[in-house]
């Protein structure tokens, strides 16, 4: 094999390597845009989250999920709120009577309560438990824009 053969073996060996990396990375990671303010200060409306492709998470942790409100009329189909329970957790009282659980009652397997940061924000208290099974991931960061400090 000549020179230019194997300098385009390699080159197209690399490309491929590229490729590959880029489809890896796209199965495990997301990056969303945040709409509207229910997670201030955390996000504001623009920013841009780097999301991990997961369902496994934990109390405190930022998370993308499907919007359990039908949704039209520019609602989002993804929402961004933070787990405040667990699976096994007690049902925090203000979320008791939308979900229909008792005092001491516990979150089920397979749901999450979640809040918005913001003070007045649509989350657990309005429409509920969060299936696990609907989540997107959880927001790893937000990134810089490049230029910015």
């Amino acid at each position: 094999m000549t020179g230019a053969g194997r300098t385009t073996m390699a080159m197209a060996a690399g490309a491929g390597m590229l490729l590959l990396s880029v489809r890896v990375l796209r199965s495990r990671l997301a990056l969303i845009r945040v709409t509207g303010s229910s997670m201030t200060p955390a996000f504001a409306d623009g920013d841009r989250l780097l999301v991990r492709r997961t369902t496994r998470v934990r109390r405190g942790d930022a998370v993308v999920f499907r919007n359990p409100v039908p949704f039209g009329d520019g609602a989002p189909a993804w929402l961004v709120k933070r787990v405040s329970a667990l699976p096994g957790d007690a049902v925090p009282p203000d979320v008791r009577e939308i979900v229909g659980a008792p005092d001491g009652g516990l979150v089920p397997p397979g749901s999450l309560i979640v809040r918005g940061d913001a003070a007045r924000t649509q989350d657990s208290r309005h429409f509920g438990y969060v299936p696990q099974a609907s989540l997107l991931g959880v927001v790893l960061t937000r990134p810089t824009p490049l230029g910015r400090s």
